[in-house]
């Protein structure tokens, strides 16, 4: 028994930003009945560029919530940043899901819905704006945030892709 206390210490020191962005509840009709379950999607991040999504299903609330957290850490991918903000716009699109995201001078804050809201914040992102489109479904609207995350390149990356340096880059 003291090892199961010694994890959950543990998980609790690990320094990352949990976000609960949705729980369903799910139905199965079988022979006997109705089997009813949960599923929980979760965002994790460090608060300092890294940032995943999960998402968990079980019996209880609790448990799925402790699955997609799981998933969420195994997920995690650093973005770029620019300070407190993103380098420059981006579209992310999954499914039918869109969201555009801008970057913000200093003191804008974050200006998004629920779903990217978590995201963004989970990921240390402090000015930037956003905007839905399409979907408003929360899974997509995630997924398809994580894509325009994960497509961002800052001028040291663009550099050393193109063979130049930053400088000729920016000028």
């Amino acid at each position: 028994m003291p090892r199961k206390e010694d994890t959950r210490q543990r998980e609790e020191k690990d320094d990352l930003i949990r976000k609960l962005v949705s729980v369903n509840r799910v139905t199965k009709v079988v022979k006997g009945g109705r089997h009813m379950r949960f599923s929980a999607l979760v965002v994790v991040g460090d608060g300092k560029g890294k940032v995943g999504i999960g998402t968990g299903k079980a019996g209880e609330v609790p448990e799925a919530i402790e699955k997609a957290v799981a998933q969420g850490k195994r997920n995690m991918t650093k973005i770029s940043l620019v300070g407190t903000t993103i380098p420059h716009k981006t579209i992310g699109k999954f499914s039918r899901g869109m969201v555009l995201m801008l970057p913000a001078e200093d003191g804008a804050g974050v200006i998004a819905g629920g779903p990217v809201r978590a995201v963004v914040e989970a990921a240390g992102i402090t000015d930037i704006r956003t905007k839905c489109l399409r979907s408003n479904n929360p899974q997509n609207v995630v997924a398809a945030t994580m894509v325009g995350l994960k497509s961002l390149r800052d001028a040291a990356q663009v550099a050393k892709t193109r063979g130049k340096s930053v400088e000729e880059i920016a000028g």
